[in-house]
C-alpha cells in the first residue's frame, strides 16, 4: 500500500493494491509507461543493430560461401571433363593396342607360312639333290661294273616306247623285251643295263621318278616273264637326261620318252679266245 495524501485511492499495479492521490496515480502511471517505453525502445534499437550486424557480418561470408560452391562446380564440370578425355584417350589406346596386336598376330602368321614355303622348298631341294646323287651313284656304279670288264661287249639292245606320263608296257614292248631275252638265254657271261628316260615336260623331280618307274617295269618283266637273274641287271631312271632329239616339237618328245635296254655279253670274247688259244696250241 502507498499513501498518496489526503484524497485516497486503491489501484492495482502488478497484482498488488496501491491507494494514491488520483495526480499522483496519473504522474506515476505515465512515468511507468515512459520507462516501459524507453526501454522497448532500446531493446528495438539494440535488436535492429543486432540483426544489422548479423547480416554486415554474414553477407561476406555468403558470398564466400557461393564463390566456394560455383567453384567447386566448375571443379566438379573439369573433372567430369578430364575423365571423359581419359576415357576416350584410353578407349583410343586400347583400339590401337588391339589393332596393332592384330597386326602382330597376323605378322607372325604371315612368317609361319613363309617359314613353312621355305621349309617345303629347302625339303625339296634336298630331295632333288639326294635324288640326283643316288642318280650319280647308280651310274658311276654301272660305268665301274663295264669299265672293270674290258671284255663285256654289246650284244644287242631295244629301245621301250612309252605314252606321254605313262610308265606300262605295251603289247608292242613286251615283244621286244621276249625277243631281247630270247637272244640272251644262252649266255654264260652278261649284264643287262636299263636306263630309264623321259621328255623336258614337267619338274626335273618328278621326270626322274617318272623315268624310274619305266625302268622299274622292264626289269620286273624280265625278271617275272623271262627269270633273268635279278643281279645280272643294272637299272638307273636319268629323267631328261641325254635326250635322243633335242627337237622341242611333240615328235622328239616321244622318241625322248624311252627305256633303253642293253646287254653286255663276254661269251663271244671268250670263246674267241678259245679258238684261238686252241689254234696256238694246233701249231
Amino acid at each position: 500500500m502507498y499513501e498518496c495524501g489526503i484524497e485516497k485511492a486503491e489501484v492495482t499495479l502488478n497484482g498488488a493494491w496501491i491507494a494514491c492521490d488520483e495526480n499522483e496515480v496519473f504522474r506515476d502511471m505515465r512515468a511507468f509507461l515512459a520507462t516501459t517505453c524507453i526501454i522497448t525502445g532500446v531493446m528495438l534499437a539494440g535488436g535492429c543493430a543486432t540483426k544489422k550486424y548479423v547480416r554486415n557480418t554474414a553477407s561476406p561470408i555468403q558470398a564466400k560461401v557461393d564463390q566456394v560452391g560455383e567453384q567447386t562446380s566448375q571443379n566438379t564440370q573439369q573433372i567430369n571433363d578430364t575423365r571423359n578425355q581419359v576415357k576416350q584417350v584410353d578407349e583410343k589406346a586400347q583400339s590401337g593396342i588391339s589393332a596393332a596386336q592384330e597386326r602382330a598376330a597376323s605378322a607372325d602368321q604371315h612368317a609361319q607360312t613363309a617359314d613353312q614355303h621355305a621349309a617345303d622348298a629347302m625339303n625339296k631341294a634336298t630331295q632333288a639333290a639326294s635324288a640326283a646323287d643316288q642318280n650319280a651313284q647308280a651310274l658311276n656304279s654301272l660305268k665301274h661294273v663295264v669299265s672293270n670288264i674290258d671284255d663285256y661287249k654289246m650284244q644287242t639292245s631295244v629301245s621301250v616306247p612309252f605314252p606321254f606320263d605313262k610308265y606300262r608296257l605295251s603289247p608292242e614292248a613286251r615283244q621286244d623285251l621276249d625277243k631281247l631275252a630270247s637272244d640272251v638265254q644262252p649266255d654264260k657271261r652278261y649284264f643287262i643295263a636299263v636306263e630309264g628316260y623321259t621328255d623336258s615336260t614337267g619338274s626335273r623331280t618328278y621326270n626322274e621318278a617318272l623315268s624310274r618307274r619305266r625302268a622299274d617295269a622292264v626289269v620286273e618283266y624280265l625278271v617275272a616273264k623271262h627269270d633273268i637273274p635279278i643281279y645280272r641287271i643294272h637299272m638307273i631312271g636319268l629323267g631328261p637326261d641325254k635326250p635322243l632329239d633335242e627337237g622341242r616339237n611333240r615328235e622328239a618328245r616321244a622318241k625322248n620318252r624311252r627305256v633303253e635296254v642293253k646287254v653286255f655279253s663276254a661269251d663271244q670274247v671268250t670263246a674267241s679266245l678259245s679258238s684261238d688259244a686252241s689254234a696256238n696250241r694246233a701249231q
